[in-house]
């Protein structure tokens, strides 16, 4: 049976790539919410949106961060790695520029997301949680390549004791 994990990504810009890898079977996630459902979720306020979060996160093995162009940047996807991090869940980056959205269109690689969530004593996550680039110079080669690997790289995610 596939691993249970987490899905945290820009929802606006990548919904298609995390569909396609939802679709490969190699890992079983939350629900992706359609965007009237997320519209409605969000319509209630921030801790609605927490909530729904947490409750999806919950029960899941591990939590893998799907990064596209903008998701270092999303509030929410920050809030997902800080709540994973402190409830002690496996945490992996995987980078999804590279597959092409509904239009055919790829992107360009965006910014670590763990790298902005820093320590006070120094350093930050990206210095523990793996992020993964798969390899293929078109959309079917990285696709094929998360295919591959993505149940391995999520049974290597950081694991905090």
């Amino acid at each position: 049976m596939a691993k249970s994990v987490f899905y945290s990504f820009h929802y606006d810009l990548d919904s298609w790539r995390v569909q396609q890898i939802i679709n490969m079977g190699a890992l079983e996630g939350q629900p992706i919410l359609n965007a009237q459902a997320w519209e409605t979720v969000k319509r209630q306020g921030d801790k609605a949106i927490e909530n729904w979060i947490s409750e999806q996160m919950s029960y899941k093995k591990a939590v893998v961060v799907l990064v596209g162009s903008e998701t270092a940047s999303r509030p929410w996807v920050d809030f997902e790695i800080r709540k994973a991090w402190n409830d002690k869940k496996p945490i992996v980056g995987v980078q999804v520029h590279g597959l092409a959205d509904a239009n055919g269109k790829t992107a360009c690689a965006g910014s670590n997301p763990f790298s902005k969530i820093t320590f006070a004593n120094g350093g930050s996550l990206a210095d523990y949680i793996p992020l993964y680039n798969p390899a293929g110079a078109t959309s079917k080669e990285v696709h094929a390549s998360i295919t591959a690997n993505i149940a391995t790289w999520v049974d290597g995610a950081y694991k905090r004791s």
